[in-house]
């Protein structure tokens, strides 16, 4: 059955198989996708009880982000943007949330069937899809092309497949066989339908658009942002069973969710202990290339422990500690930082790699990292 609040409408249900599907009394968990905007919380509190397992949700605050999706008192966090939480640190999770920023995929289990598979010895990461993140894959040309090509039903929007050739450009940069195009270069194809794509990209001879000689910057299939095509181009894409999982949770595929470790653009974190002389670096308040404020690092001393732990000039600070500075003001990050009176553990990433993110959609890669 699905679950769903009625002002909400239906485009983000959760799939609620609640009913004791195995005579056990066992449910199945639920999957909720959480955006919010940087003034909001999410709606609830995560807190471990003692004498009573797993990471429990509380407080879910009436009417706020989580109570309108379907969370619950005593609902037990399984999984963290894909990451299975149950058996992690309760600090360690609480920092993968803070690390979300603004966007977080949850998967809960509802507090009776969890208590009621722990007596039963199940094993509860047996109880999640193994891999349910799409793909961020950049892909760089060779002298055959981009090792991919796109078949589609004629008259449907927006539904894509691609054919990947063994050993070539796409299946090197992850792109997994059959998989199904989401988004090219940040753009979404929803609103393409196949014949669409064929008149904005026409294939060449043998082996459609992508694996011959036809220059996707020359002949754009979705003009919007093409920046980085010609020879090189950025792919989101799921598999079959990705896309499944998110068509039955009513969940929309977004770059903010992908698996970003087949990119050659990685975010860095650096751990520094104060020496006599500080860190060695000068945080800065600027604007990003995306036009929001973000804090960035500058004046890096050399031999210091900023220089020595691998910090750049012109570096974006993206978390502190482990915790998202997304939201934070200048003075406010600065705390973060001094709170530990000897050491800080920060995120970055340099300039490239922040400009390669945005033009994605991506926005704050801090959570993937995490």
């Amino acid at each position: 059955k699905f679950e769903f609040n009625p002002k909400d409408g239906i485009d983000n249900p959760a799939l609620s198989l609640a009913e004791d599907t195995d005579g056990e009394g066992v449910g199945k968990p639920r999957f909720y996708l959480l955006s919010k905007d940087s003034t909001e919380t999410f709606g609830f509190c995560l807190h471990k009880e003692l004498g009573c397992q797993g990471h429990v949700i509380q407080q879910v605050e009436l009417g706020g982000l989580a109570q309108r999706r379907g969370l619950q008192d005593g609902d037990r966090l399984l999984q963290v943007n894909g990451h299975f939480v149950d058996n992690m640190d309760h600090h360690r999770v609480v920092q993968k949330m803070k690390a979300s920023g603004n966007q977080v995929l949850l998967a809960v289990l509802d507090g009776e069937s969890y208590e009621a598979a722990k007596a039963l010895g199940k094993d509860l990461s047996q109880m999640l899809p193994a891999d349910i993140r799409p793909r961020l894959c950049h892909i760089t040309r060779d002298k055959s092309g981009f090792g991919f090509s796109v078949s589609g039903p004629e008259g449907i929007k927006g539904t894509f497949q691609l054919s990947v050739r063994q050993d070539g450009p796409a299946e090197r940069a992850g792109v997994p066989p059959d998989s199904w195009l989401l988004e090219l270069n940040g753009a979404s194809v929803r609103s393409y339908s196949y014949a669409q794509l064929n008149r904005k990209v026409p294939a060449p001879v043998m082996g459609g658009w992508g694996t011959g000689t036809g220059n996707v910057a020359e002949h754009p299939a979705f003009p919007i942002q093409l920046k980085q095509s010609g020879s090189k181009v950025t792919l989101l894409v799921a598999s079959s069973a990705v896309e499944e999982f998110y068509r039955l949770q009513g969940l929309q595929v977004t770059a903010a969710l992908a698996d970003t470790s087949w990119l050659p653009f990685k975010a860095r974190e650096l751990h520094m202990v104060k020496g006599p002389d500080g860190y060695g670096f000068l945080l800065k308040e600027d604007d990003c290339s995306s036009g929001a404020t973000g804090q960035f690092l500058w004046d890096v001393d050399v031999g210091l422990p900023a220089e020595q732990a691998g910090m750049k000039e012109g570096d974006r600070l993206l978390a502190v500690n482990g915790e998202s500075i997304e939201g934070l003001d200048h003075h406010q990050t600065v705390l973060r930082i001094r709170a530990r009176d000897d050491q800080v553990t920060l995120l970055v990433i340099d300039p490239a790699a922040d400009e390669f993110y945005q033009s994605v959609g991506f926005g704050d890669p801090a959570w993937s990292c995490s």
